[in-house]
């Protein structure tokens, strides 16, 4: 198993199989207030004990990663217009999310938590090669978890660094795996596409994505399945019952307690 992810408990209790324990994901950070993707956002879900933090990356105009979901602002900024590639970092710098917290780059939040363990979205092409060169220029292989829902920008991520990092796949690989998952095709595909993990909602509109044969496939092929984005404690106790790896969910502090109560919290 890659670095990235958790590595089993240290002394499981009689008759617990030797898996590692369930990631808790925080979708963007914590912020029931909305400021998402933001420090203060992060800082709140470091201080319920969560160590996965997924963001979103996207590029400003002068070659900057961002730590962002939008394509533009206009959202989150209450009045500001724009495309992030359309503004530079210093323009970016001055718009408050929500009124409040500005936009970090992902260099800070790389930083800002040197132990802490990152899922990342690329969002746009150029941002590909600049997460590459920020996860060398720290050595952040073994806590950043390269995803993007396109499997190109993902792999060019890859492409470019000079040891490998953890990768889930994009959505042309996660329908090719949900396809041949039952033919015993999946640790074919997933060493082809150059992934150890795949994450996938709980269903695709009338297609129920995360089922025991799936998950019991994947895990046979060495893959961990995250579920996103998951809010309610009702679906993650059912989604921890069936074995999933990982539960991606805005509400931290719920999914801290399901784990907690479950006595699979570390």
């Amino acid at each position: 198993m890659h670095a990235y992810f958790r590595a089993p408990r240290d002394n499981p209790p009689s008759g617990a199989a030797d898996r590692p324990e369930p990631i808790a994901l925080a979708h963007r950070g914590f912020s029931p207030d909305g400021y998402e993707n933001t420090l203060a956002a992060f800082r709140a879900a470091a201080d319920l004990g969560i160590s996965y933090l997924e963001t979103d990356v996207r590029t400003s105009r002068d070659g900057v990663l961002m730590a962002f979901h939008d394509e533009t602002v206009d959202r989150i900024s209450g009045g500001v217009a724009g495309k992030i590639s359309q503004l530079t970092s210093r323009e970016l710098n001055e718009v408050l999310v929500a009124g409040s917290e500005r936009i970090p780059t992902f260099e800070e939040l790389l930083t800002e938590w040197p132990d802490m363990r990152l899922n990342v979205d690329v969002k746009d092409a150029p941002g590909a090669k600049l997460l590459a060169a920020l996860i060398e220029k720290h050595s952040a292989q073994d806590r950043v978890l390269v995803a993007s829902f396109s499997d190109r920008r993902r792999l060019r991520t890859l492409k470019h660094l000079g040891r490998p990092a953890a990768s889930s796949a994009g959505t042309a690989l996660t329908v090719l795996l949900r396809l041949l998952a039952p033919l015993g095709a999946a640790g074919l595909v997933s060493r082809l596409g150059r992934f150890q993990c795949i994450q996938v909602p709980v269903a695709f509109g009338p297609v129920r994505v995360v089922t025991s044969s799936f998950l019991s496939r994947c895990h046979r092929a060495g893959l961990q399945v995250h579920v996103w984005t998951v809010n309610d404690e009702e679906t993650m106790n059912r989604l921890l019952d069936l074995g999933v790896d990982g539960i991606v969910s805005d509400r931290s502090d719920l999914l801290v307690k399901v784990l907690k109560d479950r006595g699979q919290w570390r």
